[in-house]
């Protein structure tokens, strides 16, 4: 029994020299050092991708969108008597589908539920656009339920579109918090 308190003793007394050892050990402290600053560049570099990515598909929607209303004044010239467009213009969903699609998104912007909407709009005293009609075949005669006696109303097209974004690195960036989908709206004057 003796024997084995000294074998306990010695090893106890080694384990404590090993211990005191490693206080002053620096061995692999460079390896740890660069372990945990390779986690955190990491993180920032996912992070830098992931938002540059949603910045350039939220550049992309809007630009398909302001296509497509560009696409609807195109595609429904009022020289023509298209208008208002959206109860005259026969082309005027083909077209701005496809002109809400010529981005690099494709097929995967599409123009969203109830839209494109059309109405005539006056401005008002503070200068902003105001609506004083949906669109019909008989528009009003003049702005003066905004105060602009004489003035025509202008017949605007507004277009709403849609896209679906999903982060490079779900849960790993911030990204996961931006809104989606993405919906950008445009309006154009028609005549």
């Amino acid at each position: 029994m003796l024997n084995r308190k000294k074998v306990r003793a010695g090893t106890f007394r080694k384990l404590a020299r090993r211990a005191s050892a490693l206080k002053t050990d620096e061995r692999g402290a460079s390896a740890l050092e660069f372990a945990i600053f390779a986690g955190i560049l990491s993180f920032g570099l996912l992070n830098t991708a992931d938002i540059s990515i949603y910045i350039y598909k939220r550049m992309q929607v809007e630009n398909a969108t302001e296509m497509a209303a560009q696409a609807a004044w195109k595609a429904c010239d009022p020289s023509k008597g298209y208008l208002p467009a959206t109860l005259s213009c026969p082309d005027l969903t083909t077209a701005i589908t496809q002109a809400a699609q010529s981005t690099t998104l494709g097929d995967q912007v599409t123009i969203a539920t109830g839209s494109p909407q059309e109405g005539f709009y006056c401005l008002n005293d503070a200068g902003t656009l105001q609506l004083v009609a949906n669109a019909t075949l008989n528009p009003p005669a003049d702005c003066s339920s905004t105060g602009l006696v004489g003035q025509a109303p202008g017949d605007y097209i507004k277009v709403t579109t849609s896209f679906s974004y999903a982060p490079l690195f779900p849960g790993v960036t911030v990204a996961g918090v931006f809104p989606t989908p993405i919906m950008k709206t445009s309006m154009m004057r028609l005549n």
